[in-house]
């Protein structure tokens, strides 16, 4: 159990951490300040430069056994945080407004929970991964070739809720996290002036007509294996002047699908409206993929392992409100092991992830660390020997 001690240095080092907030792929000083604090903590061994700038801290026992990854994010984002507490962020344009300094703390309690009682047998993994945001960050701590040889048979993620009770989980089987996947498109003509509009080639007919056309590509809920969603995220025609017929557009759309494989179905339509409407406007179109999400899956076998830990901590949990339409890249992990991911409820009343207002609640990192520390321990603690999930 941690003490009132961890508790206040936990809560100010979550608020350090909430100060100096760094987004996807810049997170060195983050990761510099994570690894200097699981160090004392006597892990196994503590591996940085994971994927890029994550942290790995490994907790072995003895005994052979399973081996139990825990991840938490290091990035936060790219949004300016509104004046609040005395621990706001000092980085302007930036915020950690999703909570990932608050899912960091919630693993360095963890690992104080473990240095002080070694699990009985095999491993556990503290991954502290990078560029969550974007999509890109769990693809390449799996890349990394240090992952093969950490190889988890069961990985467990949290996400704070807001809008769902203080400390209540919420949980279930199957999918929990949409995927998700950006496509930035450029539509190129000729620019020409405004007097003599028909002298150049302008792609604004063409983007008035992608708008509606992509938006119709959705039908159907996040409960339904057929779901599928187009979102305009971002739209520009030609240059803020008056004398100028544009000759160039960006539009930017989010695709999300239930299923990693409907993804591909829906941006190869989505692709061939994009290039039928160009090639009608005279238009030459180039396409780019950013922020790729794959699915959250929750496995039953780890879900059960979840519902145990809560069962034997007394935690309220709940269906309510998953699977979740958000997108996340915890997925990843999935691919290799028994994974799942659960929502712990911020608050009723608490703002909103990616809002300028957010910030992550401190009473959640007793309760995250406690649930982490629970399914570790069955897992690990011999009581009894886990089966391994298939793979």
């Amino acid at each position: 159990m941690l003490s009132n001690s961890d508790l206040v240095e936990l809560t100010a080092f979550r608020r350090l951490l909430h100060q100096w907030p760094e987004t996807s792929g810049e997170e060195t000083d983050t990761a510099r300040r994570i690894a200097d604090a699981l160090v004392p903590l006597g892990p196994t061994q503590v591996l940085t430069g994971f994927g890029g700038t994550g942290v790995a801290a490994i907790f072995a026992s003895d005994r052979p056994g399973p081996t139990v990854l825990f991840r938490a994010e290091l990035d936060a984002l790219p949004i300016p945080e509104e004046p609040g507490p005395d621990w706001r962020s000092q980085v302007p344009g930036k915020g950690h407004l999703c909570g990932h300094d608050g899912h960091m703390t919630i693993l360095l309690a963890l690992g104080r929970l473990l240095a002080r009682r070694q699990v009985a047998q095999g491993r556990v993994v503290l991954m502290f991964q990078p560029a969550e945001e974007d999509g890109s960050g769990a693809r390449a701590v799996v890349a990394d070739p240090r992952y093969a040889e950490i190889a988890p048979d069961w990985v467990f993620a949290l996400h704070n809720d807001p809008g769902r009770p203080l400390g209540e989980v919420g949980l279930c089987d199957g999918l929990v996290n949409c995927a998700s996947r950006g496509l930035a498109v450029t539509l190129s003509g000729r620019t020409a002036h405004a007097a003599t509009p028909e002298t150049g080639i302008s792609p604004a007919p063409a983007l008035a007509e992608l708008i509606p056309a992509l938006t119709a590509l959705a039908h159907g809920d996040e409960r339904s294996d057929a779901f599928r969603m187009a979102t305009i995220t971002h739209a520009r025609l030609g240059e803020p002047t008056f004398g100028i017929a544009p000759g160039e557009a960006l539009l930017h759309v989010t695709l999300r699908t239930a299923q990693d494989d409907a993804m591909a179905a829906l941006a190869a339509e989505a692709d061939a409206i994009i290039t039928d409407v160009a090639e009608r406007h005279g238009l030459t179109v180039s396409m780019t993929v950013q922020d790729d999400f794959a699915a959250s899956i929750n496995a039953p076998e780890a879900v059960a392992m979840v519902r145990a830990a809560l069962d034997a901590l007394g935690v309220p949990v709940s269906g309510q409100g998953l699977p979740m339409r958000a997108s996340e890249d915890f997925g990843v992990f999935g691919w290799q092991a028994g994974s799942a991911m659960f929502c712990l409820g911020s608050g009723e009343t608490c703002p909103p992830l990616h809002d300028p207002r957010y910030d992550f609640p401190d009473d959640l990192i007793p309760i995250g660390a406690a649930i982490f520390e629970r399914i570790a321990r069955d897992l690990l603690g011999g009581v009894a020997q886990a089966a391994r999930p298939a793979r």
